[in-house]
């Protein structure tokens, strides 16, 4: 599998990223522990988790759970050092988080100190800020976006606390390097100018959501990935199962993600369908698996980009990583950008 370098840094990861977020709900320990092998099998070095992680739902009760299969499989014998792990301290609000607890230097190095115990590993190779204190306009909240509350003086010295923790972790080899998630511009802006004035480690990656579905960072976050060498880990690049075609029709199967979230984070609108049945119906003409063309497309960007995707099964797996050997052609790209116009944002 090809491989490209993450960021400006040193660490080469394939072109696709192994998500883990359903490893201890849907996904049983012993089902993620051959994901893991079959991924390595088929050239794949990088995966994704988080201290939240597993998600569907998200309970104190499971919070870590993911982290610790991830550990489990190293324990056991697993390969770490061929591997680039990522993970993420979640923000404020979420249950992993203690009350009122934001992303500052104390909660910094105590999550990381979890995760690192979790995954049985003397260092992260990634490490993320799942979503700004500030809050985002990721998860469909662009709709009602407002940022007039932002104190901007306060957002950037707690920017500075958090990488002067950052820089001593990286100088204690506890992590290597560091990126964002749900970020917007103006955010990788300020750490990055941060970075470059000397006040910590320079944000690598941003984890936001991209898809044929979801397009927000085609603008002026690709102009930023472009120009800092800023790497896009999109997740959900399938739309959260919707571009595979098994919910095409309103239907939920036995067993899907969406049996147990039946609007997929609120991307399940009477728009979708016609943008979905749009995308399906290219990848039938051209005689294309639905999925892999997604996963294939977002390969074919302007832009630094790697996309995360998870599978419940290891034939799910199987199938997805095909994706990497998928070359679209000029007449598919040229339908694609036709019915990204049509349906431009479905959810």
């Amino acid at each position: 599998m090809q491989r490209v370098l993450l960021g400006p840094t040193d660490l080469d990861v394939s072109v696709l990223c192994l998500g883990t977020m359903t490893w201890g709900t849907q996904t049983p320990e012993a089902e993620a522990h051959a994901q893991i092998d079959m991924a390595s099998e088929r050239g794949v070095n990088f995966m994704d988790t988080a201290e939240m992680y597993p998600v569907n739902p998200v309970r104190r009760e499971t919070v870590g759970r993911t982290e610790e299969i991830i550990g489990n499989w190293v324990a056991k014998g697993g390969n770490r050092d061929r591997w680039v792990i990522a993970t993420k301290i979640a923000g404020e609000g979420s249950v992993a988080r203690d009350t009122g607890e934001v992303i500052d230097g104390a909660s910094i190095r105590k999550a990381l100190e979890g995760s690192l115990g979790r995954l049985r590993t003397d260092h992260v190779d990634l490490y993320q800020f799942h979503w700004p204190n500030r809050g985002s306009y990721m998860f469909r909240k662009n709709w009602r976006y407002d940022p007039s509350g932002q104190d901007s003086a306060a957002v950037v010295a707690n920017m500075a606390d958090c990488l002067e923790t950052l820089d001593a972790l990286v100088r204690e080899g506890k992590i290597r390097h560091w990126g964002l998630s749900n970020e917007s511009a103006w955010g990788m802006a300020q750490w990055i100018r941060l970075a470059g004035e000397g006040r910590g480690p320079r944000p690598v990656s941003v984890q936001n959501e991209y898809s044929l579905l979801c397009r927000l960072y085609d603008t002026d976050l690709a102009e930023l990935g472009h120009n800092e060498k800023v790497t896009l880990l999109a997740f959900s690049p399938m739309g959260a199962g919707l571009l595979t075609g098994k919910y095409a029709g309103d239907v939920i199967p036995a067993g899907s993600r969406r049996e147990r979230n039946p609007e997929l984070g609120g991307r399940v609108t009477p728009r979708v369908w016609e943008a979905v049945s749009a995308y399906l119906g290219i990848a039938h003409r051209h005689g294309i698996d639905p999925a892999q063309m997604a996963l294939a497309w977002t390969l074919t960007r302007p832009f630094p980009v790697v996309p995360i995707f998870g599978a419940t099964t290891t034939e799910q797996l199987g199938h997805a990583l095909n994706a990497a050997d998928l070359r679209l052609s000029e007449e598919v790209l040229a339908d694609i950008t036709a019915e990204h116009k049509a349906h431009p944002m479905p959810y």
